[in-house]
């Protein structure tokens, strides 16, 4: 039997995606016997992460300042946008390198059985971006799922009036695939491929 604030530990690190119950407790232990190598540091950056965290105005992304890196970067073609659902999703296509331009978030996708509708994601503030001129291409990297292909193409839609080419990922993408598991290979081959929306 652990103390209540042992246990509480635990059950917070049981609730993060890909740990369990027995996870959390294996890495409360490894937590504990390396207090000074391991949780002193931890503590000071989940400290740090809280108190300097932010969502960037202008994409959607987390990071610890506003506008974030990405935004911010000169290196980044200016003309060039891509589309993702998650923030999840630019980190995968980010650490790959494959895309040379600017980012917008959605912060989900659109579901009818989950209640999410058009207003409920970033798709107004992304049609005002390419409104606002300067960009030559929306790449719409939606995850190859039902809602994400629904999402695509109602974004299409809604760019449909405006002077901008439109393009999505190529399907050489797994049915179901999410883009934060996919191998740099198949993003790099998906990014290489892409084409119109029809």
């Amino acid at each position: 039997m652990a103390a209540p604030e042992i246990d509480a530990l635990t059950q917070a690190l049981a609730r993060l995606p890909g740990l369990g119950p027995r996870s959390a407790r294996r890495a409360v232990l490894h937590l504990l016997k390396r207090r000074e190598t391991a949780l002193v540091p931890l503590i000071a950056a989940l400290t740090t992460v809280e108190a300097r965290l932010a969502t960037c105005s202008n994409c959607g992304n987390v990071d610890t300042r506003d506008p974030c890196a990405v935004c911010t970067d000169p290196r980044r073609d200016q003309t060039s946008l891509c589309v993702v659902e998650e923030v999840a999703d630019l980190w995968a296509l980010d650490r790959a390198r494959l895309f040379p331009g600017r980012y917008h978030v959605l912060g989900g996708r659109l579901s009818a059985l989950d209640g999410v509708r058009p207003e409920d994601l970033s798709i107004d503030a992304l049609v005002g971006r390419v409104a606002g001129g300067g960009i030559d291409e929306v790449v719409l990297a939606m995850n190859v799922t039902l809602e994400g292909q629904t999402t695509m193409h109602f974004i299409a839609d809604r760019l449909s009036s405006l002077p901008v080419r439109v393009t999505q990922l190529a399907h050489g993408m797994p049915v179901g695939g999410e883009l934060d598991y996919l191998d740099e290979g198949t993003l790099a081959q998906a990014l290489r491929a892409r084409r119109p929306v029809q």
